[in-house]
């Protein structure tokens, strides 16, 4: 199975879409996201991915009601689960934080396969023992390219991909 890891979209349309975009084409079965969503109508472009989705609040959390209300609707392929995320997909146990401080906390653990993190804005994937901690760093596009993080659950690999070639660094 193949997990999309996306973080810290901060309402910014066109990486979300984009992101969601290759996820689909990279086959991505189910997808994570990992807080500063903010916006309630960003639901709706999480939710043309072809599985399901998960996501938490991070420390720009929006319209908390909204969000969880929209996430809680019948029909929804969305699942909120507020502020921290646990999951099982496969035979993996997975664990959503926003904050790396208490990701690396999780994925020390040893009660975890999969921990995903968000909130610096920079891509990173560490091993602690058995487990994969992975932030996939900012869709926002802000501090450095646009990404996300796609991991291969058979083997726990992760890769980065970068959504859009629009991003320059300003000297």
């Amino acid at each position: 199975m193949r997990i999309a890891i996306l973080s810290d979209s901060h309402d910014h349309i066109t990486h979300l879409r984009r992101a969601v975009h290759l996820a689909n084409q990279e086959g991505a079965e189910l997808l994570l996201h990992c807080g500063d969503l903010i916006s309630p109508f960003m639901l709706a472009y999480l939710d043309q991915f072809n599985g399901d989705s998960h996501l938490i609040y991070g420390n720009n959390g929006g319209d908390h009601h909204l969000i969880a209300t929209r996430c809680a609707a019948p029909d929804s392929r969305l699942q909120h689960h507020g502020t921290h995320g646990t999951l099982t997909a496969g035979n993996l146990r997975i664990a959503l934080e926003h904050y790396p401080r208490w990701a690396r906390a999780l994925a020390a653990s040893g009660e975890f396969d999969l921990v995903c993190c968000g909130h610096t804005h920079l891509f990173h994937a560490e091993r602690f023992g058995r487990c994969l901690l992975v932030n996939p760093g900012e869709l926002l596009g802000k501090d450095s390219p646009p990404s996300f993080a796609l991991v291969e659950t058979a083997d726990l690999s992760v890769r980065r991909i970068t959504v859009g070639d629009q991003w320059r660094e300003e000297e």
